[in-house]
């Protein structure tokens, strides 16, 4: 049935614990997916499975448990791999999550770039993929340039085109953006890149829970993204390197795990993906981001596609109906994610009397604070749909959004 175009929900919903749980005395109804994803009991089981069984180091160890924890963490490698169409097993690091992942390159590029050379980032972007780059100009003496967007808060790519130059050296943005929901052309951001000799990241953290990514069909030269959007647990992710530009950057970090030889003259490094991988990995972390992929997969990323769709357009139709109320992100192409304010009220006392009727929404600036300045406005109010909600929880959520209105006009 999972792997229909048409889903389950009620069934599906079984699966995640947390959903039948209170809040305030109200039934949880969950709209904060885009901060992080709730987890199924199969990925719950499995973090218990692996404490309760087999817990041990992995890489160093002849001893059973040790082997035992090492095929599971190397198979789950083999499964990102797999489900993002990367060509070798090498060429997926396994990290903390994306933050990590973009200031390892972004370290990495240090010894790259000089003055003089550019560094293109777009208008809606996460802070975890600004300040790296920021920091690394600071050191280089690089040149860091925005892609303008459009009011609707779609990136103006004929400005990219008039950007981009023979000194363009890289090139980040997000496949989705987390405070709209735009979903960026990235096959078109990253051929125009390549046509200049740059090289591009492409921040998937707000993608891999509602879209299947295939990176080599992409040809991105890197990609970053985190398990605990997808369903995984918290504090482990995947960066993506074209093999030919891992090698070419220098570790991130040193220590145990990461070298071939040291001694007190000279140490050389370990081949990858183990040169960027210092230390005891999250290795619970990284058997249950393949378990959450394992679950992601059962479902069928189609229907799930397919079915958020319905929800944005639904959620969309019902809040607009609502006097005073702006929808930031009004981009064609969209993911499950409605970014909105209400004429004279502040989003975070919305947010906060929305909580108070168990609904729980995401209000700020979402890590994103120069969208934010664009519109000229403090903040949104996020409400971000995964493929366990349901459109009995949009209606509640605009009943609560209705009852703040009244509440605090």
């Amino acid at each position: 049935m999972r792997k229909t175009m048409t889903l389950d929900v009620q069934t599906i919903r079984k699966d995640f614990p947390i959903l039948s749980r209170e809040v305030n005395g109200h039934r949880l109804v969950y709209l904060d997916n885009a901060a992080t994803s709730q987890k199924p009991q199969a990925v719950i089981d499995c973090i218990v499975d692996y404490y309760s069984r087999y817990n041990a180091n992995i890489h160093r160890g002849v001893h059973s448990l040790s082997q035992e924890a090492t095929d599971a963490y190397e198979s789950a490698r083999k499964k990102i791999r797999d489900h993002f169409n990367i060509k070798h097993s090498e060429e997926v690091i396994l990290t903390s999550g994306t933050t990590h992942g973009i200031n390892l390159v972004a370290h990495g590029f240090g010894t790259l770039l000089s003055q003089g050379d550019e560094v293109l980032v777009s208008a809606m972007e996460h802070h975890s993929n600004i300040v790296p780059w920021q920091m690394l100009c600071e050191r280089t003496g690089a040149q860091l340039k925005v892609i303008p967007m459009n009011e609707e808060g779609v990136l103006i790519l004929s400005e990219y085109d008039k950007l981009l130059s023979e000194r363009t050296k890289l090139v980040f943005v997000n496949h989705i953006s987390n405070a709209l929901g735009t979903i960026n052309p990235i096959a078109t951001i990253i051929e125009k890149a390549h046509d200049r000799g740059a090289a591009v990241l492409v921040d998937g953290a707000q993608a891999c829970s509602h879209i299947r990514p295939d990176l080599q069909a992409l040809d991105v030269d890197f990609y970053v993204t985190s398990a605990h959007k997808m369903c995984g647990p918290t504090g482990v992710g995947m960066l993506y390197g074209k093999r030919s530009w891992l090698e070419q950057l220098p570790p991130y970090q040193g220590g145990g795990e990461m070298i071939k030889e040291v001694s007190f003259e000279k140490t050389t490094y370990a081949d990858l993906p183990h040169k960027f991988e210092a230390g005891t990995p999250n290795i619970c972390g990284g058997i249950a981001f393949g378990a959450a992929i394992d679950y992601l997969q059962e479902i069928g990323f189609e229907a799930i596609e397919a079915y958020e769709q319905e929800l944005l357009e639904y959620a969309t139709e019902q809040l607009l109906q609502i006097e005073g109320l702006k929808i930031y992100g009004t981009g064609k192409d969209k993911t499950s994610v409605v970014s909105f304010n209400i004429e004279g009220i502040h989003p975070y006392d919305i947010g906060t009397i929305v909580d108070k009727l168990g609904i729980a929404v995401r209000t700020g600036h979402h890590c994103a604070q120069p969208i934010m300045d664009f519109y000229k406005i403090p903040g949104t109010v996020r409400a971000s749909f995964a493929f366990y909600n349901t459109k009995e929880e949009v209606d509640q959520l605009v009943a609560a959004v209705k009852k703040a209105k009244m509440m605090l006009a």
